[in-house]
């Protein structure tokens, strides 16, 4: 059983892929025996073959690569990392728009865990591409959140929802870290059957850690004398608007999956009023109503939309 194996996602972005594979590998010492594994989620070819022809050239045996025929997303593309990774205590689920940045930060994430009993996952503190803080943390959802708003929430109820845009000094217990960097106990990992393959994008890190907290009292928390950068957005854009229509479908999923059909129901005739009055203003919000009028179902998902290449 080796100490830890990396995941990372590759989906058109072989340059930010590469990048993050040296980073890892400089970044590492003999501390640690670990693994990376690259999951290709059927990017272009082209792309591909730029990914591959660089581990080849490694010629490392720590180093796997496997193409997926179909882009099924972050949550299972990560799953078809799992499957083929070495039996190992951690996983780091690491996105492929990320530098490390800490010295040995694997080998002081299994530390850490290894001396907290408690900690199903932790995470570095995330950077910008200038090396400034970038949030990190955040609360699990809820129809509170989502209506209320979290500045409103952090103000009002400080020890249950921490505030997000400070930098701790010490590591603290949050309720999820962004999936960009999640290290987490491959043991109760798999004991809870991994990432929810139903989510396309988003919501999958709120997802586990909660599952984590509630099935077998395992914490997230955060590390804050480490730390990453990460090119956020590389491989998507949050200004698409089928990007938007994703989040709020997987958002809908977790709320009802987590908390029950009036919970759903309620935050989904929020979102109806909501965009109804926001498409008279910006029109292309029209499609995200017409999908939120529909129940904003996993049917309207981009997963549905994916092709299975032969390339």
């Amino acid at each position: 059983m080796i100490d830890v194996s990396c995941i990372l996602v590759n989906y058109n972005t072989a340059n930010y892929s590469i990048s993050c594979i040296k980073s890892i590998i400089e970044n590492t010492s003999e501390l640690l025996n670990y693994e990376i594994v690259i999951v290709d989620n059927a990017s272009k070819i082209d792309d591909y073959k730029v990914l591959q022809s660089f581990i080849i050239s490694l010629d490392n045996n720590k180093i796997h690569l496997v193409r997926s025929k179909q882009n099924t997303g972050f949550g299972a593309g990560n799953m078809l990392g799992v499957q083929i990774a070495s039996a190992c205590k951690y996983y780091a689920f690491i996105n492929n728009d990320t530098l490390q940045t800490s010295d040995d930060c694997l080998f002081h994430l299994m530390k850490f865990m290894e001396k907290t009993p408690d900690a199903g996952v932790c995470s570095p503190q995330m950077l910008d591409e200038e090396k400034n803080f970038r949030v990190t943390i955040d609360h699990f959802s809820t129809i509170q959140r989502e209506i209320l708003r979290r500045p409103l929430l952090e103000k009002l109820f400080p020890k249950k929802y921490l505030n997000r845009k400070i930098r701790y000094a010490e590591p603290t217990k949050v309720d999820y870290v962004q999936g960009s960097f999640m290290f987490t106990d491959a043991k109760y990992f798999n004991l809870i059957g991994g990432f929810d393959t139903n989510l396309f994008l988003y919501y999958e890190e709120s997802d586990i850690s909660r599952r984590l907290l509630k099935v077998y009292d395992k914490k997230t928390y955060l590390i804050p004398d480490l730390d990453y950068i990460h090119y956020k957005g590389a491989s998507t854009s949050k200004k698409n608007i089928l990007i938007k229509i994703e989040q709020k479908i997987s958002l809908l999923y977790y709320i009802r999956k987590h908390f029950g059909w009036l919970h759903y129901k309620t935050l989904l005739i929020h979102y109806c009023f909501r965009y109804f009055f926001s498409s008279i203003i910006k029109p292309k919000y029209w499609k995200l109503f017409f999908v939120l009028l529909k129940g904003a179902p996993l049917s309207s998902s981009l997963k549905q939309k994916q092709k299975i290449t032969n390339e």
